[in-house]
């Protein structure tokens, strides 16, 4: 895979169709902070989005997108002075998965949330802004209205297998926008995710995650991005926020932390299949990424915030 499938599969994103929203005349609704990352596209009409902290309202029209990507109270309004209602008052209420206000009939939208099982979700969440907003006109946006026209569909229809249905297209919207979001001139961000619009880093990132066991040096991965040791350890870490050889040991971290939880493994097994010759050094390793010794991590939740700058998070 490459490396942001690879991220993706280690958080294991969890995706939720929320429900629609069917708004008429003069509207405003404040929502809780989301858990995860909320998605919302707006099938027809307009409205504002306003999130606490971020100093100005966005204005979003017919096809836009956007993610709501930290844990931030929000409100959609088709005036941002209006005086709000509480989300529960519809949504406690709501048919069919389509929550009502108004009446309906001048605005929809619909809405997943994603969840991480995975845990670390601050690998991807933590370089990304509060908003990511994919505008109607953006290029490759016609995967987006797709998606959206399928995902409209099977919450409306109620067809067998709808939610599955629905699920995979969400699945196939987040991956587009980020897709979208990291391609986009505005996108000026230091992380793995940037510095995989970088070509020659990108290499390098894409040979980590390829396999991760090999003796890698900082030669090596120079070689696979076509660069001098010394350019290639500067621009590495002006893009990604870590050194080279810290990317690869962290990736490695992660990927033991998910077969620890999740597997019968043995701490020597996972050791030895990342390329470490000992347990005490793999251990060694362990603790200083992850905060806490294999054998710990397996047997709990890591420590809050241990690995808040995992893979360039900043």
């Amino acid at each position: 895979m490459d490396p942001l499938s690879d991220v993706l599969a280690l958080l294991k994103p969890r995706s939720y169709v929320s429900a629609g929203l069917d708004a008429g005349g003069a509207w405003a609704i404040d929502f809780p902070p989301p858990d995860g990352i909320k998605f919302n596209a707006v099938i027809s009409g307009a409205c504002w989005l306003s999130v606490d902290g971020v100093p100005e309202a966005v204005r979003l029209e017919e096809s836009d997108c956007f993610l709501l990507t930290s844990r931030r109270a929000f409100r959609l309004a088709s005036d941002p002075a209006l005086e709000a209602i509480p989300s529960d008052a519809i949504y406690s209420i709501a048919r069919d998965g389509i929550a009502t206000c108004n009446g309906g009939g001048d605005f929809f939208l619909i809405g997943s949330r994603f969840s991480f099982s995975g845990g670390n979700s601050d690998i991807l969440l933590g370089i990304l802004p509060p908003i990511v907003h994919v505008k109607r006109d953006s290029d490759h946006a016609a995967v987006l209205r797709w998606c959206l026209d399928r995902m409209t569909r099977e919450l409306r229809d109620q067809q067998p297998g709808g939610f599955l249905m629905a699920e995979h297209f969400a699945h196939v919207m987040l991956m587009q926008v980020l897709r979208l979001h990291i391609a986009s001139p505005n996108a000026r961000g230091v992380g793995w995710l940037f510095a995989l619009t970088d070509r020659r880093i990108g290499a390098a990132i894409g040979a980590v995650h390829a396999d991760p066991a090999r003796k890698w040096t900082l030669q090596s991965l120079a070689e696979r991005a076509s660069m001098s040791r010394s350019s290639f350890a500067l621009h590495f870490k002006e893009k990604v926020g870590l050194a080279p050889m810290d990317y690869l040991t962290r990736w490695r971290m992660l990927l033991a932390g998910d077969r620890l939880t999740n597997s019968a493994e043995a701490i020597a097994g996972v050791a030895l299949s990342l390329g470490y010759e000992s347990e005490s050094a793999f251990s060694t390793a362990f603790k200083r990424v992850m905060g806490c010794s294999p054998r710990q991590y397996g047997r709990a939740q890591p420590p809050a915030g241990a690995m808040r700058d995992s893979l360039g998070v900043q």
